[in-house]
């Protein structure tokens, strides 16, 4: 199945924490950060997510904010850090590439956003990612 979905990162499931509607799914990429997925306690159980299942993390574009910094007194539970690598800027908005240990992400960001954050090739980024917006694929 192909998507359109542009960041796919592999990583190895760490734990899994089911409620009784929703679960929440951390993931450990290969460079060492962990993402936090919020999904479904259904999905959890077809996709037969455990301790040490290979998954890959799926997020849109356009759920990817960037900040120059690590941000503190956040909801938002993923936190990447990350180095620009590439940014295309249209009339309005701008697709931002990121470099984070264990794969790549694209950021869908105004092109105001990338002025007043002054990015550009080699700046150090941050993503954030709330849980919600992480979706899980098994390998």
């Amino acid at each position: 199945m192909s998507l359109s979905i542009r960041n796919q990162i592999p990583g190895t499931v760490t734990s899994v924490t089911t409620g009784e509607a929703m679960a929440t799914v951390k993931v450990r990429l290969a460079g060492g950060q962990d993402v936090t997925a919020a999904i479904t306690t259904e999905s959890v159980k077809e996709l037969g997510l455990a301790e040490g299942s290979e998954v890959k993390i799926l997020v849109k574009s356009t759920e990817v904010s960037l900040a120059t910094g690590p941000v503190q007194g956040l909801s938002i539970r993923n936190q990447l850090a990350g180095t620009v690598t590439d940014v295309a800027a249209g009339g309005a908005m701008a697709s931002v590439k990121v470099d984070v240990e264990g794969g790549a992400l694209t950021a869908a960001i105004t092109k105001d956003a990338v002025a007043d954050l002054n990015l550009a090739a080699g700046a150090s980024v941050v993503a954030l990612i709330k849980s919600t917006e992480v979706s899980l694929a098994t390998v």
